[in-house]
């Protein structure tokens, strides 16, 4: 009988698993692009880029216009990640080398408009790389009531022009993770990582230094006397290695005047020397009380409402590709996707090498055909000197 119930827990596992919403682009059809930027707003395009394993499998949503906004949203059945990890997942190829523009996606609740979906439509996720000068990161933002709250971390991105896989992991633990082509890169808890709850303990408002604390380490030594003369040495002197050019006219150019140099002997402006303080106390610590503000949520994790992902972006140059999203509760489901992904990296790694070795082998040859000019020119510069004997 145990053994049965395993089986059947085990079964119920495997059933409860979903996939919520994955997009691999064979077309555009889950997607609304958004009137709010009016002119200003991007045209997408289905593309593989250059480099593709597959140039239909490998088609992904391409921005195709500079300096535009990219505002589109897909829907999916509304869903709660409450007592199950939340996996979002998605492939980013920068193939135009971007230099400033974003490449994140964001998952948003139920009520979304994507006709008017924009920056100030409320999401629960925003992930993904950001690159703008020297801002090069990955972003991971967690909405709680109502406000959106930047991991305080410093997460990477790749700046490449390849794909690359990013993996966003929250688990029922107030956890989570951040995968790059599914090595982890940051991971810990979001209560931590995140100023989302209030500060358990506060400073206690009702203390303060006392008037007669002394925290000065060092004092000056009472006892250091400046030396005498000290004040007497110039901080620069007349070179004495100078002498009056013998073109120098004392009526045309006035008396002469040896340039003036650092005094090595000038030793700066005395400070009598530092001794330990007799009267410290230390550093003051300022006496922290239980916060009466502080509350705590063990589902802090948890989005009642899960309905769409959406594209809401600026770039200045177009050319990103977005590929194989997935948001599922999940793990063989994302890492399955992720496949597809590693297939395309291979190709892209096989080809680019590919092209390293033509050109390599296009500037040897170049490099032989204007050696071998150099040499004919050579040549026929010599056989068109006058020959001695013919002069004779």
């Amino acid at each position: 009988m145990k053994i049965f119930a395993l089986v059947i827990i085990g079964l119920l596992g495997i059933a409860s698993a979903e996939v919520y919403f994955k997009e691999e682009f064979h077309n555009l059809d889950k997607w609304t692009t958004s009137t709010y930027k009016g002119s200003d707003a991007g045209r997408v395009e289905l593309s593989a880029g250059k480099h593709y394993s597959d140039k239909e499998e490998d088609k992904g949503l391409k921005t195709a216009q500079d300096a535009k906004f990219y505002q589109l949203s897909a829907a999916f059945p509304d869903f709660s990640n409450e007592g199950k990890e939340l996996i979002f997942q998605f492939s980013v190829k920068h193939e135009q080398n971007i230099d400033c523009g974003g490449g994140y996606l964001k998952i948003l609740p139920k009520g979304f408009d994507g006709a008017s979906f924009n920056g100030d439509t409320p999401y629960n996720i925003m992930f993904g790389p950001d690159i703008c000068g020297h801002t090069k990161r990955t972003h991971v933002i967690f909405t709680y009531k109502g406000k959106n709250y930047l991991i305080k971390r410093e997460v990477k991105c790749e700046t490449d022009d390849k794909t690359h896989l990013y993996t966003l992991v929250v688990k029922q633990d107030n956890s989570y993770e951040v995968l790059i082509d599914q090595a982890t890169v940051v991971k810990g808890k979001i209560t931590d990582d995140f100023d989302i709850l209030p500060p358990k303990e506060i400073k206690d408002p009702s203390k303060s230094k006392p008037a007669d604390w002394v925290d000065e380490k060092t004092i000056a030594d009472p006892n250091d006397k400046k030396p005498e003369g000290w004040d007497d040495i110039p901080a620069q002197v007349a070179d004495p290695d100078a002498t009056k050019p013998d073109d120098w006219d004392d009526e045309l150019d006035g008396e002469w005047e040896a340039p003036m140099i650092d005094n090595p002997d000038y030793k700066g402006e005395w400070s009598p020397k530092q001794i330990p303080n007799p009267a410290y106390k230390g550093e003051w610590v300022h006496p922290m009380i239980a916060n009466p503000d502080f509350f705590d949520d063990e589902k802090i994790y948890a989005f009642k409402s899960n309905a769409g992902v959406g594209l809401e972006i600026w770039q200045v140059k177009s050319g990103t590709i977005f590929d194989n999203i997935i948001v599922t509760d999940d793990r063989a489901e994302a890492d399955k996707l992720a496949e597809k992904t590693k297939t395309l990296q291979a190709a892209e790694k096989e080809q680019a090498e590919e092209e390293r070795k033509q050109k390599e082998e296009e500037d040897k040859k170049r490099r032989a055909e204007e050696k071998a000019r150099e040499a004919q020119e050579d040549e026929e510069e010599e056989e068109d000197k006058p020959n001695a004997k013919d002069e004779l």
